[in-house]
């Protein structure tokens, strides 16, 4: 019988001084498909191309198109001056298939949100890029009787922790496998950030 080993998450979190928004996915790709040593380093995934285009009307802002890869220095100087955090509601896994598809993962261990939480100050939204993070989100503040609703793709939901007022929005995946155009999600993100 073949036993499924276990994966921990193979990146630190990325959490600024004075991060005001987080950013959740699920769990990094296989380190084969990296194009660089951070969060959405697969070539192929669309997060740098929509921040590109949400915020500087270009979806190549970040890419390095001669590497085939992205530009990691101006991303993290980008995400500290806007504020924000990213890491992931899986810090350990169990990867059913060769690939970093939600449905094939097993979440071992989630992230401490609350935890989180409390260490970023001022923190006021959490952005779950992806079902698997919602839901797990979500469920992860459910057991710490903390009442939530869990937002449509696009939407937001409120809710309070530890006397502080925050909102959850729910973004659709950058995966191309979500099937919805580049343009289209870099629309839904921009009216999250107005």
């Amino acid at each position: 019988m073949h036993i499924l080993q276990t994966e921990k998450h193979p990146l630190p979190p990325f959490y600024p001084e004075h991060a005001r928004w987080l950013f959740l996915g699920s769990f990094p790709p296989k380190r084969q498909r990296w194009s660089m040593d951070f969060f959405y380093p697969n070539f192929q995934n669309d997060m740098w191309r929509i921040f590109g285009l949400v915020f500087f009307k270009d979806r190549n802002h970040f890419v390095d198109l001669a590497g085939k890869s992205f530009r990691k220095e101006a991303i993290i100087d980008f995400l500290i001056a806007k504020h924000i955090a990213i890491y992931d509601m899986a810090e350990e896994v169990i990867r059913h298939r060769d690939n970093a598809s939600d449905k094939d993962l097993e979440i071992v261990k989630p992230l401490d949100i609350t935890g989180v939480i409390d260490r970023l100050p001022d923190l006021r939204n959490i952005v779950t890029t992806g079902q698997k993070s919602t839901d797990t989100l979500i469920s992860r503040l459910q057991l710490e009787n903390i009442e939530v609703d869990c937002p449509k793709v696009g939407g937001h939901a409120a809710f309070s922790i530890h006397e502080r007022e925050m909102r959850i929005y729910r973004m659709p995946s950058s995966s191309r496998a979500y099937p919805l155009s580049l343009e289209k999600k870099a629309i839904i993100y921009g009216e999250m950030f107005q």
